[in-house]
């Protein structure tokens, strides 16, 4: 009697198991699923990037006009953003000089925004060259900047 309910537990518990063909079926399915969420997925953090550098370049933007408004100027070209962290010592003074931000951040790829005092499209420009980092571009690599 021992023997014949071994067998009858070890028939039982294989049963209980799964198939190669349902493993194979489960991993089709969850593949096609990952085909079809990846790329949403992705396109979501590059959105997710080009808000947050327009959101740090409007930032920056009142900085630079609440420098204006104390020391009658935008800071040099050479004196760069650095001079809203840091009271600049070369060029124009900045008399009435506050700090304006805490850090000067760097934009969502991890490169320094781009200042040029005069601008291209403004009186000013702040830019990041986005997810290629150079000039120009379309779609993810279009430049992001204080004109839009």
């Amino acid at each position: 009697m021992h023997l014949l309910d071994f067998a009858r537990s070890a028939r039982h518990s294989l049963q209980r198991g799964f198939t190669l063909i349902e493993l194979m079926v489960v991993l089709v399915i969850i593949g096609v699923l990952a085909a079809l969420i990846v790329p949403n997925v992705l396109d979501r953090a590059d959105d997710a990037r080009t808000t947050a550098a327009r959101t740090d370049v409007t930032n920056v933007m009142q900085a630079l006009k609440l420098y204006k408004l104390d020391n009658l100027r935008y800071p040099t070209a050479e004196q760069g953003l650095q001079a809203l962290v840091a009271k600049p010592n070369a060029g124009p003074p900045a008399p009435n000089w506050k700090p304006y931000l805490e850090k000067l951040p760097n934009d969502p790829w991890g490169r320094p925004y781009q200042y040029l005092n005069p601008g291209i499209k403004g009186e000013i420009d702040v830019m990041s060259f986005a997810a290629d980092g150079q000039p120009g571009g379309e779609g993810k690599d279009a430049d992001i900047g204080s004109w839009q």
